[in-house]
């Protein structure tokens, strides 16, 4: 699906927008004379141009001016200010806006961008690697070539999935916040290494291939977790023993209060 002929624009050249731009002209979705980004910092828009070759302004009108689609990238305290000072010019066909802001709605996003299709998403810190999971929301403006290009755009940066907008807040605790909660997971099984005479090094390197290889397993095998944890454990054995730890310490349970309290904590944000 090249777009060369189709600015993309980017408000907001940070983190994710950079991740999202990497992959785009690697997988060759955009050429970099098709993409603009605007930033309010100097050395930042410096960086971008001269690594990827885009276009870059301190403007974000200019964004909203020359692009058909455009990632809003910023900060979702930073929107009213960014969005009250755009204008709007009218267009044959409504220009697509996907949206990365938490916690702000469709209706907002709508109302802010008069006459726009608008996507909200949910990507997770791992696009950054090009492995992250993207939930995509579409609003009733949005065309069904707009709904593939959010598609595209976001599958340079791992898997999509498309939710009613009333679960992304459910979204935003699993995936969006799940990093968090791995990486302590990880953190903790490093220290048990260490606990029983690893060195810290070797330890983290075991943790996190572990539990990256089980997550690959899982999803190449199609296995319910249920099915490989019971491959694993034999009877009397090692496996057993620390799962029957793992329950009494509650980890079950743990894990699924830290995405009921995230859960409540994005829809608190989403009313603010």
């Amino acid at each position: 699906m090249v777009m060369p002929e189709a600015t993309f624009g980017v408000i907001g050249g940070g983190m994710m927008g950079e991740a999202l731009i990497t992959r785009l002209l690697d997988q060759g979705v955009f050429v970099p004379e098709a993409v603009i980004v605007s930033d309010p910092q100097a050395a930042r828009r410096e960086i971008l141009h001269h690594t990827y070759g885009v276009q870059t302004t301190a403007e974000n009108q200019a964004v909203i001016d020359a692009a058909e689609t455009v990632l809003l990238a910023i900060k979702p305290q930073m929107l009213e200010a960014v969005a009250e000072n755009l204008r709007f010019p009218e267009r044959e066909k409504p220009p697509l806006l996907l949206s990365i802001l938490a916690g702000v709605t469709l209706a907002r996003l709508e109302q802010e961008f008069l006459g726009w299709a608008v996507v909200r998403a949910m990507p997770n810190t791992p696009a950054t690697v090009g492995a992250g999971v993207t939930a995509l929301a579409a609003g009733e403006a949005v065309s069904t070539a707009q709904r593939e290009q959010a598609c595209a755009i976001f599958a340079s940066v791992g898997t999509v999935v498309e939710v009613p907008e009333s679960q992304m807040d459910a979204v935003t605790a699993l995936s969006g916040s799940g990093p968090g909660y791995i990486a302590l997971v990880v953190e903790a099984l490093a220290d048990g290494g260490v606990a029983v005479g690893l060195p810290r090094a070797i330890a983290l390197e075991l943790a996190i291939a572990t539990v990256r290889g089980t997550g690959e397993l899982l999803h190449q095998g199609d296995l319910h977790p249920a099915v490989l944890k019971d491959r694993v454990t034999s009877p009397g054995g090692t496996t057993i023993a620390g799962i029957a730890a793992l329950e009494a310490g509650g980890l079950r349970s743990a894990l699924i209060e830290a995405v009921r309290s995230a859960y409540l904590r994005s829809k608190e944000l989403g009313q603010s």
